[in-house]
């Protein structure tokens, strides 16, 4: 057994959490690819208006969806080829494959949410050195390491955890994630939980210095009118993004650890994938909606192509 599981190239990891009888089967699988369409379109379409834009803070959104993107297809994907094909394993590379992926978006949002709490704070606290703190080859920089660091964490979890020898394959959840194939292991895991607790320590951290950050904000909006409705406008959308992101995933992590693997199994998986669901379909709509930018630019750039069409069709 020992030996079985200790090669990669023979293990399939069985998933659990998703009891579907033959008949609501197709009614998830069609709700599910809906839904999974939907935060892909309004993602896209929040990039591609970003892009008439040019301050550093749509950067850093557009980098926010590209995110979200990646974190839905972690997911969704793999979910829709279970339903579809009642088929609830997974090999071992594309286990690893799908930890890797959903770690990066975890990692890389964390990263990012901490940059933009930054971001806002120049703009409100030093409005007058904005443009000069906050310059476009700047904002690129932190982009890129955002991107660098996050790889460079979720690799290193990845290469610890394909150490392991393991003793089972059954996972308690309907997708992979980094804790539930380190409990399978068969030796010590002392090596991975110390670097857990290091990456968890590293983006505790980030919390603290965004909270920093918004004291200071809040500070600083107070004294004007025009502070306040900046708040509102900016600082506000972020707060409910973080908040949403930071809960969901805190459930997730919590429930992982100390939940029981028998005691609303199907309530605790579904709420353990909500930082995967939830985070890249409400960023782009909370945006969307409280951004003037944003909406004006969605409404010339849609104008322009219902324009476009017209133009095609009365030539036609």
């Amino acid at each position: 057994l020992f030996w079985v599981f200790n090669s990669s190239l023979e293990i399939v990891f069985v998933l659990h959490g998703l009891n579907l009888t033959q008949t609501n089967r197709h009614i998830y699988f069609v709700f599910i690819l809906i839904l999974y369409l939907f935060t892909i379109f309004i993602n896209l379409t929040l990039i591609l208006t970003i892009k008439m834009l040019h301050d550093p803070m749509y950067l850093f959104l557009c980098n926010l969806c590209v995110n979200g993107i990646i974190g839905a297809s972690s997911f969704y994907p793999k979910i829709l080829y279970d339903i579809l094909f009642d088929s609830y394993v997974i090999t071992y590379i594309g286990c690893l494959t799908q930890i890797f992926v959903i770690y990066f978006y975890v990692f890389c949002e964390c990263t990012n949410l901490t940059v933009m709490a930054y971001d806002r704070y120049v703009a409100i606290c030093k409005p007058l050195h904005y443009h000069c703190i906050m310059t476009i080859r700047k904002v690129w920089t932190l982009i890129l390491l955002t991107w660098l660091f996050s790889w460079l964490e979720v690799t290193v979890a990845i290469v610890l955890t394909a150490r392991l020898p393991l003793c089972s394959v059954d996972i308690d959840k309907f997708y992979c994630s980094n804790w539930a194939v380190v409990k399978l292991s068969c030796v010590d895991t002392t090596l991975n939980n110390l670097y857990g607790f290091i990456f968890t320590s590293y983006h505790f951290s980030q919390m603290i210095l965004i909270l920093i950050s918004y004291v200071n904000i809040i500070k600083a909006s107070l004294r004007s009118q025009a502070g306040r409705r900046k708040f509102m406008q900016t600082c506000l959308p972020h707060l409910i993004t973080l908040s949403n992101f930071v809960i969901s995933l805190l459930f997730d992590v919590m429930y992982a650890r100390y939940g029981s693997n028998t005691s609303l199994l199907a309530l605790g998986n579904i709420m353990s994938v909500e930082f995967l669901v939830g985070p890249p379909l409400i960023n782009p709509i909370i945006y969307g909606m409280n951004l003037n930018q944003i909406r004006n630019s969605a409404r010339k750039m849609f104008s322009c192509k219902v324009s476009g069409v017209v133009l095609v069709k009365t030539i036609s």
